[in-house]
């Protein structure tokens, strides 16, 4: 795997975000409460902003995917709101984690909990060239879309 090198300010208890096997695209960031060793307790509904205590300058032509981690998604009913969130190259602030509870019960988030996965993720600009509908080229699939294929077995 290539390896780019990201400028990184931490005021996190937590350490750094790190890749939990070999070949992971995704890094495990942790909650960064602002009173140590605390929990807060996101009632059912309610959407915040986790902060991470974490900084970076992400090189220009990347930007840094904030994901979902799959077990807090399967065994809970927390959510990471705008998955997948960007953090653009300019971005100076702290990067903060964007949940949600659509439960119907309080989650109790402790201070150093895995919220999210962090990706480091090639950027190409858009350049748009205008052209007449037919100019797009035929395909198989043309204009289906939205469940076209099926959602079940029986392709209904």
């Amino acid at each position: 795997m290539k390896e780019i090198e990201v400028k990184v300010y931490s005021e996190s208890r937590h350490g750094l975000p790190e890749y939990a096997k070999l070949y992971d695209s995704g890094m495990d960031v942790r909650a960064n409460l602002l009173i140590p060793n605390t929990t807060w307790q996101i009632l059912a509904g309610m959407k915040v902003i986790i902060p991470t205590g974490l900084y970076v300058a992400i090189p220009p032509g990347f930007e840094l995917q904030v994901r979902p981690r799959s077990g807090l998604s399967l065994k809970t009913d927390i959510k990471v709101s705008n998955s997948p969130g960007t953090v653009d190259s300019p971005y100076r602030g702290e990067i903060g984690i964007i949940i949600e509870n659509i439960g119907e019960e309080i989650f109790d988030l402790k201070d150093g909990d895995k919220i999210a996965q962090l990706v480091l993720a090639p950027v190409y600009k858009c350049v748009w060239k205008p052209v007449p509908k037919n100019e797009l080229g035929k395909t198989d699939r043309e204009d289906g879309g939205y469940g076209s294929t099926g959602v079940g077995n029986d392709n209904t």
